[in-house]
């Protein structure tokens, strides 16, 4: 039975996340992804991680969602207008390109298993304090063995709010008249 559910929240994952990139209304969008967290919670539940499906639906799937829809409505981010009616060409090289990079995945995966399979023992066991998602767990390995990606995870957090700030920020046709006159009479002095 965990198999079974194991498969269904990951297969729901990977219909709402096709369902994501085909949207074309970013609100639309943005609820397939919430739907992708979701079932990503679920998938961590079946795998015996109760913290980390928590943190997964507090998180991605409350705050960070609401962020992205707030600055949907802020940007007024239109729905996009298909770009395959103007390339043509676009129809029929996407799928080759989608069995090529289907072909890749499968080759490394066959080379990741090839390899993976003699270095798994029969004598292997796994700790489950260390295996499972317990707090104990996470915080153990997030602030020994993963301390500098965590901290360089925070500086790229900043830079994304810094950046978002930015693009937020929109100039009215007056303030830019302004800053273009104000350039104007400063290369006139300068001269």
């Amino acid at each position: 039975m965990p198999a079974i559910l194991f498969f269904a929240t990951a297969a729901l994952a990977v219909v709402a996340a096709f369902n994501v990139i085909l949207q074309r209304n970013p609100i639309y969008s943005a609820i397939a992804l919430i739907v992708v967290m979701m079932a990503l919670a679920g998938v961590f539940l079946t795998l015996a991680s109760p913290f980390i499906a928590a943190i997964q639906v507090i998180v991605y799937a409350g705050a960070i969602m609401v962020l992205f829809v707030f600055v949907i409505m802020l940007l007024n981010v239109r729905a996009e207008e298909s770009i395959t009616d103007k390339v043509k060409y676009l129809k029929f090289v996407a799928p080759a390109l989608f069995i090529a990079l289907l072909a890749e995945v499968g080759a490394i995966v066959g080379a990741i298993d090839a390899v993976a399979k003699p270095a798994i023992s029969a004598n292997t066991v796994a700790d489950p304090s260390k295996v499972n998602g317990t707090v104990e767990s996470i915080a153990q390995a997030m602030f020994t063995t993963y301390l500098l990606p965590f901290e360089a995870t925070s500086v790229l957090i900043l830079m994304a709010i810094v950046g978002s700030m930015l693009l937020a920020k929109r100039e009215t046709p007056e303030e830019a008249k302004m800053a273009y006159d104000a350039a104007r009479d400063y290369r006139e002095q300068a001269d």
